[in-house]
């Protein structure tokens, strides 16, 4: 569970990859080599097979890239893993970049030598991220040009593809048949005059074909690709052995992964391909193929994000009983955290056991995020046996954390503090709320996106000259990834918000080397109820789903409008109410005194 830094890479390792990689350049007539941190499905989640950044690198974060060249290798990082990138990459070879603040073509035009090739894997680009960058560097010397993937070649010891088996996914949780939707998704294409759609996002397919698989660690994906064609017939891109437990149905048919492109190449008609999920060499195969190609949208995006009433209901219950989980794991540390000798890893092995004890868990959806003091302050973090720190009196800790369940995916940060907190946390951790607060309360235009609602999550930070470097809220699945598109509340989201539509609210604040904050709850975008007096005009809302208590001793109360004030504490006697019954005993009076109004 808990990964150690020779488990990615050490400084001397890397600087013989990285030799060994700009050999491999020089053999192959190149003068640079892109590394993403994908695989061809495009999802956040990479199996160990497709780690090739981490082995490369060092650096472990979720999203990131390499560009290797003879005299210098940039790694691109987002503002959540500026500081995360210094401490893991070895500086005297690689060098941090920031992204999307620099564009990979300006570096490369910048920093790449006269009429460069650069080489990349087909299959690990997106056919949007190659056209654009292609378009970027028209101008300049410097080519992108096809390749072998040249860290697999170095990569001796490579572990080999997932083969987690694939399972049906009952209908009373999914809320629809598979059939069903197959053929709404094909109507679709009908309408637009498409014979068929390529799909390579594993949690598109999934939900499309009702399965769930095991090839990403928490996330219950199948790595596979799908055609589906506009009759609702389906071939499913697979190894054969991992559908083997699957119930037949004859409108799918399964197709061994090395006939992939036998299939594509045999495609007739217009086909549709998203360019900002498939990969390069699907949409390259096709064309080479004289297939017509219609890019557009994955399909199976936007139904998948707006749940159904049966899928709602399960996330419900599923946050309910993993809030009886946290409210008895945070009972425990609230009466341990000032114990000589509790670490991180102590917490993060204590909260699983708790949800576990549930008997429902069947996988932690991601790894849990717990960071005291300074380790706070890198919003994904992830404790390893050589960063794990005990705590100490004056700390914060940042605990983000969730459950993969049968019936729902959960997802929930809530920041604690070791003794008493100093009057600067206090009072960021009350603006962090009430950016929080704002978004619960707020409704809103149909037609909307995140983009529009996410300044109201910053507006109380920024007043005081503060901020936060990543979006406040990320879509969530049902019993799928815990982060998923298209809806998201960012300053980029132009995806309008609609009814359905799982989200987290988690805004946050990060002192570099001292102390971080956030606060999440995950919503559901709802028809807002009607207010006495309103006009007719339709309005959304958000419902929260998430009932665990806000830690107390850190709000600020006098900072609070009364409005803000009432909202806390009408959420927490719903958390008493709902969660109460969950729980008894110690973990109960805990419950209580933590729900008790401001």
């Amino acid at each position: 569970m808990f990964q150690t830094f020779s488990e990615s890479s050490n400084s001397k390792d890397g600087a013989k990859r990285l030799a060994a990689l700009r050999q491999e350049l020089a053999d192959k007539g190149l003068q640079g080599f892109l590394i993403p941190r994908a695989d061809a499905h495009q999802g956040e989640y990479v199996a160990p097979r497709d780690a090739r950044l981490a082995w490369l690198t060092g650096f472990t974060g979720s999203a990131g890239f390499c560009a290797v060249l003879p005299e210098i290798a940039g790694v691109f990082v987002d503002g959540r893993y500026r500081v995360q990138v210094k401490e893991q990459v070895d500086l005297s070879h690689f060098t941090p970049v920031d992204w999307p603040e620099t564009k990979l073509g300006n570096w490369l035009i910048k920093h790449a030598p006269p009429h460069a090739f650069i080489g990349f894997d087909m299959w690990l680009h997106t056919d949007h991220e190659i056209t654009n960058l292609n378009n970027l560097l028209c101008e300049s010397t410097i080519n992108l040009r096809p390749s072998e993937n040249l860290v697999d070649r170095i990569w001796a010891d490579q572990p080999g593809p997932p083969l987690g088996k694939i399972t049906d996914y009952p209908t009373k949780f999914a809320g629809k048949t598979s059939r069903y939707k197959r053929s709404e998704v094909a109507a679709l294409l009908r309408s637009e005059g498409q014979r068929a759609v390529v799909l390579t996002l594993p949690d598109s397919i999934a939900w499309l074909l009702n399965i769930r698989g095991s090839d990403i660690e928490r996330n219950p994906v199948p790595q596979v690709f799908a055609i589906l064609f506009d009759d609702g017939r389906v071939q499913l891109i697979s190894d054969p052995a991992k559908v083997a437990d699957l119930p037949s149905d004859p409108d799918i048919k399964v197709v061994a992964l090395d006939q992939f492109t036998n299939a594509l190449e045999n495609l007739s008609g217009t086909v549709r391909v998203d360019p900002k999920t498939v990969p390069f060499a699907v949409a390259a195969i096709l064309e080479r193929s004289g297939v017509k190609i219609n890019r557009g949208d994955d399909p199976c995006i936007l139904p998948k994000a707006r749940k159904n009433a049966t899928e709602i209901a399960g996330t419900v219950e599923a946050h309910l009983r993993d809030g009886g989980a946290m409210v008895e794991f945070l009972a425990w540390l609230d009466s341990a955290k000032e114990q000589p000798g509790l670490s991180e890893i102590d917490i993060v092995t204590k909260l699983e056991g708790y949800r576990r004890a549930t008997n429902a868990l069947l996988d932690i959806s991601f790894e849990t995020i717990c960071g005291s003091g300074p380790n706070g302050a890198l919003p994904h973090y992830r404790v390893s046996e050589d960063s794990n720190r005990t705590l100490q009196t004056g700390d914060l800790i940042v605990i983000d954390s969730g459950g993969q369940y049968i019936d729902g995916t959960t997802d929930i940060t809530r920041t604690v503090c070791v003794g008493n907190p100093g009057p600067e946390e206090r009072a960021a951790f009350t603006r962090v709320l009430q950016g929080m607060v704002a978004i619960s309360r707020v409704r809103w235009p149909i037609g909307l996106s995140g983009r529009d609602l996410d300044p109201l999550a910053r507006y109380p930070l920024w007043t005081a000259g503060q901020d936060f470097d990543h979006g406040t809220g990320h879509g969530v699945g049902t019993y799928l990834c815990v982060h998923e598109g298209p809806q998201r509340i960012s300053r980029i989201s132009e995806v309008p918000l609609d009814p359905g539509m799982i989200l987290s609210n988690e805004p946050g604040y990060y002192r570099e080397g001292a102390f971080g904050i956030r606060t999440e709850n995950l919503v559901v975008v709802q028809d807002a109820p009607s207010l006495v007096g309103a006009d007719t005009r339709e309005m959304l809302s958000f419902q929260t789903i998430t009932f665990v208590p806000i830690e107390r001793r850190l709000i600020n109360v006098d900072k609070l409008a009364p409005g803000e004030r009432d909202w806390i504490d009408t959420y927490h006697a719903e958390v008493l109410q709902k969660i109460g019954p969950r729980v008894k005993g110690e973990t109960l009076n805990w419950l209580t005194h933590a729900t008790a109004p401001l």
